[in-house]
């Protein structure tokens, strides 16, 4: 072969070769505007396409991974898209289309959707030596740190987050929230008020706020806090139950009840603890009001739930007797003047008489002499004070304490403490040496059933 015929095929040869890479410096970044183009008009079936035929030919083309990445997630499907979006970052290849730092938002955003937490802070962080200037970076790690439970991290970052932006109310609101969990009060109530100057309907701010009105007993207050944190649907539920709290705290159990029974119906047959709460208040509300059979209702439904709810067991066991023992469910749930009669039978059998009965907040009050008989009716009887307590919570020592007292300011000659709940230890360690006689529900019952045979 001739020197002539071999300078030919070699010059051939590089022609060809510097042809072919001149086309494709011109159709690879034709086809990759292309698919941009696809990608910003939302054809997302057609974006998948193109890209996967531009890396079939270039596999480490970081654009089209970066595009497809795109196109994925517009396709609803972010778990591809991820994917994706860590072959560009093994690339390391950020050029064109290719922006790092589009690229780490975005990044960074499917990882919190993942829940990899860690990946996404670490994304954020370097944004932020990226761009130290961005407080919605700030923000965001803030936010990580404090799903972390790095509540001081948080802190900082949700603070650098105002600096820059001293009119970001979710930040403030996030730093306040913050400072509540820590129970740090003051500063949260400063931070929080800020955070719904700057945005009135920043209903979840509305609710730390209610919250903490209800912690200082303000419930008037809490109730119009929670009146605008129930606009939120994510609060909607706590901030119904929040409200029967402070109308049972109020003592209208008829609003509270109200309230209450709205956030089970959101909650319809769900288990979970916001309807258990819900419905734990609910028969409060009815044990209250003295309505036992739907207060039992409600803990036997809590009870099928979860065992260990509260004291809902314990509940269950006081009163599932009463369906047994009707004298004692007519002494707890009987209308007022029914409620007397009882009372006024029970004095009656223990051979007293009264010269005095008023009903009280807990039941009622009876001032009761001796009955004479034969050479002693004329003598003067010193009183007896006797209080009847229709409740289900165990009397403490500050009760008896405060009976002791009322004894000895009516100058009575003894006094008489008659539950249908129990004494507690202390109490009863008060009054072994005073005149005081305490009858826990046992007793009740044996006075109820001597006063029911006497009667009939």
């Amino acid at each position: 072969m001739s020197i002539i015929v071999i300078l030919i095929i070699i010059f051939g040869t590089a022609l060809s070769v510097f042809l072919f890479f001149i086309i494709r410096s011109f159709v690879l970044p034709k086809r990759v505007k292309n698919l941009a183009d696809l990608v910003a008009a939302g054809k997302s079936s057609q974006a998948i396409r193109m890209a996967k035929q531009i890396l079939a030919k270039e596999p480490r083309n970081s654009e089209a991974h970066y595009l497809l990445a795109k196109a994925y997630n517009l396709d609803g499907k972010p778990e591809l898209a991820l994917m994706e979006m860590k072959t560009v970052n093994n690339l390391n290849d950020f050029r064109g289309y290719c922006k790092e730092q589009e690229h780490r938002q975005i990044t960074a955003g499917l990882y919190q959707q993942f829940n990899f937490p860690e990946e996404a802070l670490k994304e954020y962080l370097l944004l932020i030596k990226m761009d130290p200037y961005n407080p919605d970076y700030y923000f965001k790690a803030g936010e990580l740190f404090e799903a972390r439970k790095k509540a001081p991290q948080a802190a900082q970052y949700y603070k650098k987050a105002i600096d820059m932006d001293p009119r970001n109310s979710d930040a403030h609101f996030s730093l306040g929230s913050l400072l509540y969990k820590g129970k740090r009060f003051n500063d949260a109530k400063l931070i929080l008020q800020k955070a719904i100057k700057l945005k009135p309907d920043n209903y979840k701010a509305h609710f730390y706020m209610g919250k903490m009105s209800k912690d200082s007993q303000n419930y008037s207050a809490a109730i119009e806090y929670f009146e605008q944190a129930q606009k939120d649907s994510d609060y909607k539920i706590k901030s119904l139950i929040e409200r029967g709290i402070c109308y049972i705290a109020n003592k209208n159990y008829e609003k509270a009840i109200a309230e209450l029974e709205r956030a089970i119906k959101l909650t319809a047959e769900n288990a979970d603890d916001s309807t258990l709460f819900a419905r734990y208040y609910l028969a409060m509300c009815h044990e209250k009001r003295r309505d036992i059979d739907n207060a039992i209702a409600q803990w036997e439904f809590i009870y099928s739930k979860k065992q260990s709810f509260k004291d809902v067991a314990e509940k269950l066991s006081q009163f599932q007797e009463l369906r047994e023992d009707d004298r004692m469910k007519d002494y707890l749930t009987a209308p007022n003047e029914v409620f007397l009669e009882i009372c006024q039978k029970v004095v009656d059998v223990m051979n007293l008489s009264i010269t005095d009965q008023t009903l009280m907040k807990f039941g009622c009050q009876v001032i009761a002499t001796e009955k004479s008989s034969g050479q002693w009716r004329n003598t003067k009887k010193m009183p007896r004070l006797i209080y009847f307590y229709r409740i289900t919570d165990n009397l403490d020592q500050d009760k008896v304490r405060e009976f002791n007292g009322e004894v000895q300011r009516i100058k009575a000659s003894r006094g008489i403490m008659i539950t249908s709940s129990q004494f507690t230890r202390s109490a009863k360690d008060f009054v072994e040496s005073r005149p005081i006689d305490l009858y826990e529900k046992d007793k009740l019952q044996k006075l109820l059933e001597q006063s029911e045979k006497a009667n009939n």
